[in-house]
C-alpha cells in the first residue's frame, strides 16, 4: 500500500473529513515518526510494531557493477520489529485460526 491508497482508505472511511485534511493527518503522523527516529528515540505502536534506530558498522562492501571492493562508512539505519498482534495476524491463516 503506498501513501496516496492510505490516505484515499482513510477519506473512505472517514466522509467527514477532507481528502486535504487526511493527507495533513497521515503526513504529521509520519512526520511525528521521523522526528522521533532522527532524535533517537523509539516509536512503539501497540499492537503493530516498534520503530527504532540501529547502527550499523562500517564494513566492506562490493560495487555491484565493477566487483571493485569499497568501504561503508557507518551509519544509522531505520528498524522496524513487528509487535504480537501483528505477528499473529499474519499467522493466523496458517495455524488454522
Amino acid at each position: 500500500m503506498t501513501k496516496s491508497e492510505l490516505v484515499h482508505k482513510l477519506s473512505q472511511q472517514f466522509p467527514d473529513m477532507s481528502l486535504r485534511k487526511v493527507e495533513k493527518a497521515v503526513d504529521m503522523i509520519f512526520g511525528e515518526i521521523s522526528n522521533a527516529l532522527a532524535k533517537g528515540n523509539r516509536v512503539e505502536l501497540r499492537g503493530f510494531g516498534a520503530f527504532s534506530v540501529r547502527y550499523r558498522e562500517r564494513r566492506l562492501g562490493r560495487n555491484p557493477r565493477t566487483g571493485e571492493k569499497v568501504e561503508v562508512e557507518g551509519k544509522n539505519v531505520p528498524f522496524f520489529k513487528a509487535g504480537k498482534g501483528l505477528r499473529e495476524r499474519l499467522n493466523a491463516s496458517k495455524s488454522g485460526k
